[in-house]
């Protein structure tokens, strides 16, 4: 009896096991996310050799926890974005995060940049590992999602798309005392365009440009945007004016557009919204599938953030905290 009893406890013990085993809540488990692990011992590993780095040490000294929870969460998405690479079969090679990296560091001195980053407590590990989801998400999104690609040769077509609506008056004005001489330097502007600063030195003061301004149509001085606006380049119109105590000579040099080096962070940031705009979704569905667990010392993870035990959600109206579930 004590020997069937025996093998029943046993048996209970053994259903157990397999039972708890398939609540992914392993104490030395720090996050499961799909069939992977990511283990407390490496978590622990990740955090300390950040650690190691003095001015990370002193950025996250007295909250460490948060170093770990930033670490975890990093590690979590790097296994997310390692499983829709292999979904979607998009590859980035470490030469193209290499490349990203220097793109977006530009003349700045990379050491300068890391140290200030350090002081965040964040890593040139982090940094690589940042850039290289960035670029899955950019693969993936002009692969699947019909996002336009990031690439030069994509900036400068979308450059020359919108060039034409960028278009900027390049002008001046000057306040003359009569119509007499308000025509006769309106003339000579026409007759020699480059010559507007020496015209405007002779006429100073507030309601006379010293130099040559841009600005784009309906940003143009109140009273002079309609003439200068219909003014051909190269060409002056006047302008009586009786709050500047005379009459405006209003002149259009021409049309300004920006250079595409100009226009290039723009270019950038919209390419990248686009990006992130097609790509979230499509990730979205890698997350759902992956059934990711984080273990609730570390905090909640949702909506692909990992949010530090306590962090509730923020009532705005009443200005209180909600603890988090």
């Amino acid at each position: 009896m004590l020997t069937s009893r025996a093998a029943r406890t046993g048996a209970a013990v053994a259903l157990a096991a397999v039972i708890l085993s398939g609540c992914r809540s392993a104490p030395d488990v720090a996050a499961y996310v799909g069939d992977e692990q990511i283990t407390v011992d490496e978590l622990q590993s990740q955090v300390d050799a950040r650690l190691q780095d003095p001015a990370i040490a002193a950025a996250v000294e007295g909250r460490e926890e948060d170093l770990t929870v930033q670490v975890l969460g990093l590690l979590v998405e790097a296994e997310v974005h390692d499983a829709a690479a292999q979904r979607y079969d998009v590859q980035v090679a470490d030469a193209e995060v290499t490349r990203r990296i220097e793109e977006l560091l530009g003349a700045d001195d990379p050491e300068a940049v890391y140290g200030r980053l350090a002081q965040q407590g964040i890593a040139p590990a982090d940094i690589r590992e940042s850039v290289r989801q960035q670029l899955v998400r950019q693969e993936i999104a002009t692969d699947e999602g019909g996002a336009e690609p990031l690439d030069e040769a994509a900036l400068r077509a979308r450059y020359e798309e919108v060039r034409e609506t960028l278009g900027e008056v390049e002008y001046g004005y000057v306040t003359v005392p009569d119509q007499a001489t308000a025509d006769a330097v309106a003339a000579e502007l026409a007759a020699d365009p480059a010559s507007y600063p020496e015209v405007a030195a002779r006429f100073p003061g507030q309601f006379t440009l010293p130099d040559l301004d841009r600005r784009p149509p309906d940003e143009l001085p109140g009273a002079l945007a309609a003439p200068l606006a219909d003014a051909a380049p190269g060409t002056a119109v006047t302008v009586p004016v009786p709050q500047a105590g005379g009459i405006v000579v209003a002149f259009r040099a021409g049309t300004a557009y920006p250079s595409f080096e100009e226009l290039r962070p723009r270019l950038v940031e919209e390419a990248g919204q686009q990006v992130e705009a097609a790509a979230q979704p499509l990730l979205e569905e890698v997350r759902a599938g992956l059934d990711i667990t984080v273990n609730p010392r570390y905090g909640v993870y949702e909506e692909g953030r990992l949010l530090p035990a306590g962090v509730g959600v923020v009532d705005i109206l009443g200005d209180e905290t909600t603890p988090a579930e």
